[in-house]
């Protein structure tokens, strides 16, 4: 359902308890169920992708599939088929990448599955390296995508040797596994790594947790052992958190406090504190969390800037749209992963940046973000209409479609500082953030 978002004053003051991360919260998911004993995950985060993990680690027997007609609005849930049970992921990429790994160790046959966009993102690495190792796993429809066929049996680990540019929930989903394995695990790498923070988080997790993790030069070895159970509290979402920065950017006057932060993160998109001092954004750490507030002389008139987002994909979306809003030249580079998202995010982002007003070009992988646009001035670009009743001009009111991404439509949002505007599914923000258009309404944001 379509929803429009406006706001008036221009000026964001508030108090925001943000989002717990999911990141965290679905690696603490896994550990906890390749624990022996039980353990207290605290701020579990209330997305849609945790919940789906959460449910399906469960082993919940119940049909949410039966009557659904969009493949794309599918549910998530565990039913039986001959015997064998059919797990559906819905949209959530991660819960498909570390259920693979997590299932190919379990004593049980199921097929993993998820909506039909699932089916169009490639696993094809995993599989093989899983396969490697004596895992056996097949594709139920087509060659390197999902739904999987696996039959989960004991694994004994070895040496792999992978691609450093893949995905790094592949990276993550077998390391999660590694101390399960009778010789623990060594992956060597090929190649530069992408999206290290997010390695790096599941090392620290796993070394929280009792597994013994180490770097040897290029390699990740990660030796034969149990969990120990351990309580553990999620931080907030630091992805979550950029949209703010945007909205903190983009206003007229800001002073946000959000809730839930550490200075010392696991989370690799806490750099978006560093980038968004570029647009006058400080941030203070203060008990509980961080303040942000805008330098109110602060101009980005002359501004160029290179950003690499190859350790931080997941806020390249807002920035871009911060850069299109401010009239920033910038090119964003280190995307490649992004083309593989729930969307082809490169894409999606330069034709809904056109589309608004702004110019926007893509070389290879890189957004190019030009100056000389203006979403203020889309009223020149925008079909006229004259009303059947009295004949007054009125102007249609610019709309961004979502493709069924979460951070589209967070990072789109922002921009209702500068002009109305309407954003094609709601309900998407599920995925990551719940109680985004909750929490935006309360610093003054009209959601109707």
């Amino acid at each position: 359902m379509p929803i429009r978002i406006a706001h008036p004053s221009q000026i964001i003051k508030g108090e925001i308890h943000l989002t717990a991360s999911k990141s965290e919260s679905n690696r603490a998911l896994i550990i906890e169920a390749l624990c022996n004993d039980s353990l207290v995950i605290e701020n579990l985060s209330i997305s849609d992708d945790t919940k789906v993990l959460n449910e399906l680690l469960n082993n919940s027997s119940q049909d949410k599939n039966e009557g659904s007609e969009n493949p794309n609005k599918q549910k998530s849930g565990a039913v039986s088929d001959n015997n064998q049970r059919v797990l559906s992921v819905n949209l959530a990429g991660t819960a498909m990448r570390f259920l693979t790994a997590y299932l190919a160790i379990q004593d049980e046959k199921v097929v993993l599955t998820g909506a039909q966009r699932m089916k169009e993102r490639p696993i094809k690495v995993l599989v093989d390296v899983l396969n490697q190792m004596g895992a056996d796993i097949s594709y139920k429809e087509n060659e390197g995508f999902p739904p999987l066929n696996i039959c989960g049996k004991k694994l004994f680990g070895e040496k792999i040797t992978i691609d450093g540019g893949i995905s790094s929930q592949y990276i993550s989903a077998l390391l999660m596994i590694a101390p399960k394995l009778a010789q623990g695990l060594t992956i060597a790498f090929e190649g530069e790594i992408i999206s290290k923070p997010y390695i790096n988080m599941t090392i620290e997790m796993m070394r929280y947790f009792g597994a013994a993790v180490q770097w040897e030069g290029d390699a990740l070895v990660v030796a034969s052992g149990n969990y120990k159970a351990r309580d553990f509290k999620v931080e907030a979402d630091w992805s979550a958190a950029s949209y703010w920065y945007s909205m903190v950017a983009l206003a007229k006057e800001a002073d946000v406090t959000l809730y839930g932060l550490k200075q010392e993160s696991l989370q690799g998109d806490a750099v978006v504190q560093s980038i968004y001092k570029n647009f006058g954004v400080t941030t203070e750490f203060v008990e509980g969390g961080i303040r942000l507030r805008k330098k109110s002389a602060f101009s980005t008139q002359d501004l160029e800037l290179t950003i690499d987002f190859i350790n931080c994909p997941d806020i390249a979306q807002t920035v871009a749209v911060s850069c299109a809003a401010l009239n920033v030249k910038a090119k964003l580079t280190g995307l490649k992963t992004l083309r593989i998202k729930e969307t082809d995010r490169i894409s999606a982002i330069q034709t809904e940046l056109t589309k608004l007003g702004f110019s926007v070009d893509v070389d290879g992988d890189d957004i190019l973000i030009n100056k000389k646009s203006s979403f203020v001035n889309l009223q020149k670009n925008l079909e006229q209409a004259h009303s059947q009743n009295d004949g007054v001009v009125s102007l249609a009111m610019p709309s961004v479609e979502t493709y069924d991404d979460h951070r589209m439509a967070m990072a789109f949002a922002p921009l209702a500082l500068q002009k109305s505007i309407i954003i094609e599914d709601q309900d998407v923000v599920g995925k990551s953030y719940p109680n985004f258009w909750k929490d935006i309404a309360s610093v003054g944001f009209e959601v109707v």
